[in-house]
């Protein structure tokens, strides 16, 4: 069993996301608590995805991208201005956090976060799938956090 622990004060694991963290709302990301870092872990990564986009766009649509977040971080605060971590890009097209905006019906995200033996380092935003790959060998513990979220 996994000691890293992620949740928020904004919903429960496996609820709905209120509507202003949407992309078409007020488009901010919901507030994080993180507990049980482990010891030696030397960065931290969010990832945000939307597995339930798969039948819409064809693929899983990823949200939101934070890499080397200091492992000592206790939380996330809503509408994250990230100056000490790097944002990598989104389905969106952007690095920075893209809200939960389902095009036909209730879409669960999961908020992925992972604990490393290392710093990433890239030269510009990485997509997900880099992150992953430079990843590897260097997770170190792993937890997810789901919100639902509705069309609006």
């Amino acid at each position: 069993m996994s000691d890293l622990q992620l949740r928020s004060t904004a919903f429960d694991d496996g609820e709905m996301m209120p509507d202003k963290y949407g992309y078409t709302k007020d488009n901010v990301n919901p507030p994080l608590v993180i507990d049980g870092v482990p010891e030696g872990a030397k960065s931290l990564v969010l990832i945000m995805d939307d597995p339930d986009a798969m039948e819409p766009a064809g693929k899983i649509w990823d949200h939101w991208i934070v890499w080397d977040i200091d492992p000592e971080t206790t939380g996330i605060p809503e509408d994250w201005k990230v100056d000490d971590a790097e944002e990598g890009t989104t389905d969106y097209g952007e690095a920075e956090y893209g809200g939960p905006n389902p095009p036909d019906g209730v879409h669960t995200y999961v908020f992925t976060l992972c604990a490393l033996d290392t710093e990433l380092d890239f030269s510009g935003p990485p997509t997900k799938a880099q992150l992953e790959e430079a990843m590897e060998g260097h997770v170190l513990d792993e937890t997810q956090l789901r919100g639902k979220y509705a069309p609006n």
